[in-house]
């Protein structure tokens, strides 16, 4: 298993036994007091703690298994997805406290979400794919409006939204451009796809994944050259290698042939980095 997904396995696994340890101590005060609304509390308490902790450990056992064995374990998927939203924040907050980057943990998450997304071994028809890309992709002079209707791009080549939209087209796919959160979920709302490949930062990948969960999702971070929410790119095959996992093709279709001329990015280069 990868570092990057065994921190957030680690950091799970390590919340679930603090809670467990909390739990305890609470279970220790309570037992030690004489009031009989405190024994009935305790009763109360322990049975709704206990059976949330079993539901989180038997998820987390499931997201250990699927990752060991990379396949998908059908009865655990609900326990999974249950665990994973009530662990992800406990584990940030844990991460806090050891001195860990949210950025680093929420990159593990990612690593771990395709993970068992790929593991389930899923076909989608290409049309119920929505390619979901963020706007900061484009190129920060440019005029046109493009998150309205992506085809308002005039493919310049400056920036990788015309590549991303002849990926789209290549393979079938709906492209969508989205200026945040709220315009992500409202485009998945419009187009009610059946899987989704995302491309992001790591703030944004991991809060799409639990907000569409269970739809899968596989994200590509997105490269910040110029910083965040500028000028950014993203690797192209990795964008396409998600596309094709979900249709289910061993191998890249051909591109079609583009008489245009190639134009070059004065901007470090980012035609030539992303373009190929």
């Amino acid at each position: 298993m990868p570092t990057r997904k065994r921190l957030f396995v680690g950091l799970i696994c390590s919340s679930l036994l603090l809670v467990l340890g909390l739990v305890g101590l609470v279970f220790y005060l309570l037992a030690n007091r004489d009031l009989y609304w405190n024994q009935i509390l305790l009763v109360v308490i322990g049975v709704v703690l206990a059976g949330i902790l079993i539901v989180v450990a038997f998820g987390v056992g499931g997201i250990i298994l699927t990752l060991w064995s990379a396949r998908t374990i059908p009865p655990l998927q609900g326990l999974t997805r249950v665990a994973i939203n009530l662990m992800y924040p406990v584990a940030i907050g844990l991460g806090k406290l050891l001195r860990i980057g949210s950025n680093v943990i929420q990159s593990s998450f990612v690593e771990v979400n395709n993970q068992m997304v790929r593991a389930k071994a899923l076909r989608v028809p290409s049309n119920k794919i929505l390619l979901l890309a963020p706007h900061c992709l484009q190129r920060t002079e440019c005029p046109h409006k493009i998150t309205i209707d992506v085809q308002n791009c005039k493919r310049c080549e400056l920036c990788t939204i015309s590549a991303l939209i002849e990926l789209a087209e290549r393979y079938g796919a709906k492209l969508a451009v989205a200026t945040g959160g709220t315009f992500a979920r409202r485009f998945v709302e419009q187009y009610r796809p059946r899987a989704i490949v995302a491309i992001a930062c790591e703030r944004d990948l991991s809060s799409g994944i639990l907000d569409t969960n269970p739809l899968p999702v596989l994200g590509v971070l997105n490269q910040r050259p110029h910083g965040p929410c500028m000028d950014t790119g993203v690797d192209l095959e990795q964008v396409e290698k998600a596309i094709l996992y979900f249709i289910g093709l061993p191998a890249p279709l051909p591109r079609k042939e583009d008489s245009r001329p190639k134009r070059v990015s004065g901007k470090g280069g980012a035609a030539n980095a992303f373009l190929g």
